[in-house]
């Protein structure tokens, strides 16, 4: 490395931890004057990462290499993109306020070069393996030839690593061969609230040796080592690496007068070493006792020119001081800590910063700014400026063919989708990516993977089919196959999504993931799936089976609170059909929708009729059922295609004079639908209303409220148009096998009565009917609460079914 190149990167190193450290200063002024915030952790977190994302972001990346930034070195990312050019003042100098700088970088609300989105803490280390695994996939399929391999860069606080998220994604990578893949772990050695415990780089060092990773060490800096090679520096050495975290992070604070004193009488009069050390003065002592190699240019730019000869996945253990350069350097408070207005005019001083040039480029530098800007151009990173990329559309055919079976339940009607889908030669067929958490032919995968094959980078037959063993299902691996079979770990099934979801924007190729678990196991990968979402990665998740109509397997396997997520994840549609025609309605959509990004005005008609951010796009979410349902001879015309898309439809519409609507959801379509005929001859003009997505039906109804309120008083939601007819007297009876509050709010649409059956408690095993009977969805308990709801004279079948 030339000596001018050096320069330049020292001077950026120096301007980066200056930008950041004004940006949240400048954020704390703000906040102090309005709402008392404080933006602690990214003041110490932002400066122990200054050195490493210099030599990363001006030397060592490439612009297909992809980058999640440790959550609170934000600061450090805007920095670095605002010196790059892709990052303004203004959304500077409003870090953390609103349509500012995020706290933490967001692919969605950012406008500078955001690979992953970071937060949620060890979610985004996690998604730079799948993402590698996703680009091993994509470049084995013959795609992204104009985009070179990239390497997929984590950057990792110490602490964090305590995250089980990233051990379970750990065991995946070994599983599927992982390559490309660069983790930087920070090790500052403390955590939020504490400093960390004794020798973990050892514990880090064995367990991802163990996992086939190369470990790159780096402790020691240029003047360290040039020290160490002094006499009496190998007594130095071996001070330091005996030296607890604590008493070094507090002799870090306490400066060079401190660390004189303590060496000296810990490593007594030995001569050499005590010369080492007496030939510096306290400043000098200071600054060579922190020169730990994460804050060492020379020392990390070398180690990853030479991690560059390989394409074996790396951890480096990089060691640095949490707070470094900072008045708060090494404080076990520095995660709260923030510099008071003195210690930041010092800083300013010691930067040599004039007031009012806070936000100038190369201000306080020292250099010649020409060759410095001319410098940042050449930067191998920008080469192609802002990399988010784009992927053209995959056609999808106007309809999916609907099985035919006179009775079937919804998940049997998925596979069979997929394998009819499976035989055809479309473009559409050719993307799809499907993925599971070892529950591959649980969920009705297994006729698509017959035929269309296993992911591996190597070719790998199926020893039993080799053996002339019989069996139904055909699992040869192959570097063109296309379904990614995982572990159990449901984390990782929601992580991979995730990556597969982004193809299109990290590798310019649109794929179309499916994955699908058991649907009370959403739960165990909730962070992971809302993480999905934020990143706005595209994907259809079907979850199956659902509910306590799973009987036989108990409480344990049988999902109760599965619908109100739906509801509550943003960026997901979540949809609950009860019949295999809808299903395929909803499937076609879902792969077109997966590929929408805002090319649709509000204006449209589409979202002028349903008021649903259509033209966005987003995932979508599908709760099947494993109950076989007698099937519906109906033709499907365009409207009723509509208003399954739309989230409901009349199944039975109510007469001018209705007395009662039951509206149903999913699996207890036949309780509803004979709870409806039962109650018909004393109850007037009763209406069954199939609701196939309770999550759009709502969010239609909220929007279109709150365009009213905003003056456009002419809006109408699908639902208030469903409802526009029901006399005031009308009731409601909602049933679901699900939690009842997913349609109680069916009432507030037009303020009729409603009574909302469901399942509020853990379930158990037993037949259907039994378990039906004691949750209080079954027939008998949707007519006793009509009459309840609708008093009038006595439901004779009521008796009957007593």
């Amino acid at each position: 490395m030339t000596d001018e190149r050096l320069a330049h990167l020292s001077a950026l190193e120096k301007k980066v931890l200056w930008l950041a450290t004004w940006t949240i200063h400048n954020a704390n002024h703000l906040r102090d004057n309005e709402d008392g915030l404080k933006i602690g952790g990214h003041q110490a977190s932002s400066a122990s990462l200054a050195t490493i994302m210099t030599a990363l972001y001006f030397s060592a990346l490439r612009p297909q290499d992809r980058v999640a930034v440790k959550p609170h070195a934000s600061p450090i990312f805007h920095a670095i993109q605002y010196l790059l050019g892709h990052q303004s003042k203004e959304k500077l100098a409003d870090f953390r306020a609103y349509k500012g700088a995020q706290s933490y970088p967001s692919r969605t609300k950012d406008i500078d070069d955001v690979d992953f989105s970071t937060g949620s803490v060890g979610l985004g280390v996690a998604q730079t393996l799948f993402a590698s695994l996703v680009q091993d996939y994509v470049k084995a399929h013959g795609w992204a030839k104009d985009w070179p391999e990239g390497r997929m860069v984590a950057l990792i606080g110490d602490a964090e690593m305590d995250e089980g998220n990233i051990f379970e994604a750990l065991l995946e990578g070994w599983k599927q061969g992982l390559r490309n893949c660069w983790w930087i772990i920070d090790y500052n050695r403390q955590s939020l609230d504490a400093v960390i415990r004794e020798g973990l780089f050892s514990r880090f060092e064995a367990l991802f040796s163990a996992f086939g990773w190369e470990v790159v060490t780096l402790k020691y800096g240029s003047l360290l080592e040039e020290a160490f090679r002094e006499k009496g520096g190998e007594a130095l050495r071996r001070w330091i690496d005996t030296c607890p975290n604590q008493l070094y992070s507090a002799l870090t604070f306490q400066g060079g007068a401190a660390w004189r004193k303590r060496l000296l009488d810990d490593i007594g009069d030995q001569g050499p070493v005590t010369a080492l050390i007496e030939r510096r003065s306290d400043e000098a002592l200071a600054r060579l006792m922190t020169n730990l190699a994460g804050h060492d240019l020379p020392s990390l730019i070398a180690a990853f020119e030479a991690a560059k000869a390989h394409d074996k996945p790396v951890v480096f253990i990089a060691y640095t001081i949490k707070g470094f350069g900072l008045p708060l350097a090494g404080h076990k408070d520095n995660h709260s800590g923030l510099m008071t207005p003195a210690q930041m005019e010092g800083f300013r001083k010691a930067m040599n910063i004039r007031p009012g040039h806070e936000w100038d480029h190369f201000e306080g530098l020292g250099v010649d700014a020409r060759k410095l800007q001319a410098f940042l151009d050449a930067v191998p990173f920008n080469a192609r400026g802002a990399r988010r990329l784009t992927a053209p559309r995959v056609p999808v055919p106007a309809e999916l063919p609907a099985p035919k079976q006179a009775e079937i339940s919804t998940q049997q009607g998925f596979g069979l989708v997929l394998n009819e889908l499976a035989r055809s030669d479309t473009a559409l067929a050719e993307r799809i990516v499907t993925t599971s958490p070892d529950v591959t032919v649980s969920t009705n995968l297994g006729p698509w993977v017959n035929r269309r094959g296993l992911f591996a980078r190597e070719a790998m037959a199926d020893t039993f089919r080799q053996e002339r063993i019989p069996s139904t299902f055909n699992w040869d691996f192959s570097p063109k196959g296309q379904h990614m079979e995982l572990g159990i770990a449901e984390m990782n099934l929601f992580i991979m999504l995730s990556a597969l979801g982004l193809s299109h924007s990290l590798f310019g190729e649109r794929l179309l993931p499916v994955g699908t678990l058991y649907d009370p196991f959403i739960a165990r990968g909730l962070d992971a799936l809302n993480y999905a979402c934020y990143q706005d990665a595209r994907f259809l998740l079907t979850a199956t089976p659902a509910g306590i109509t799973l009987a036989p397997e108990g409480g344990a396997h049988q999902s109760i609170a599965t619908p109100l997520i739906g509801m509550a994840q943003d960026g997901l549609a979540a949809f609950e059909p009860a019949f295999v025609d809808e299903l395929s309605v909803i499937m076609r959509f879902a792969f077109d929708y997966m590929q929408r990004s805002g090319e649709a005005a509000d204006e449209d008609g589409s979202a002028a009729r349903s008021w649903l951010r259509d033209e966005t796009g987003g995932s979508v979410y599908l709760r099947l059922s494993t109950r076989p349902l007698a099937q519906p001879q109906r033709t499907m015309s365009a409207d009723l295609a509509r208003d399954i898309i739309d989230g409901a439809y009349w199944l039975r519409e109510p007469g001018p004079n209705a007395e009662i609507v039951v509206a149903y959801a999913g699996a207890i379509a036949p309780e509803a639908i004979a709870a409806v005929g039962l109650m018909a001859e004393d109850r007037r003009d009763v209406g069954l209303l199939a609701v196939t997505s309770a999550d759009r039906l709502n969010a239609g109804w909220t929007a279109a409220s709150r365009a009213r309120e905003r003056g456009l008083v002419h809006a109408r939601s699908h639902v208030e148009r469903l409802f526009e007819k029901l006399p005031p007297h009308c009731g409601i009876v909602s049933v679901l096998d699900g939690h009842p509050a997913t349609l109680a709010w069916l009432g507030a649409v037009g303020g009729h009565r409603t009574r909302s059956l469901g399942v509020e408690h853990f379930g158990q095993t037993g037949s259907l009917a039994d378990l039906y009977r004691h949750y209080g969805i079954d027939t008998q308990a949707i007519v006793a609460a009509a009459e309840t709801l609708a008093p009038g004279r006595p439901i004779r079948h009521l008796r009957a079914l007593g």
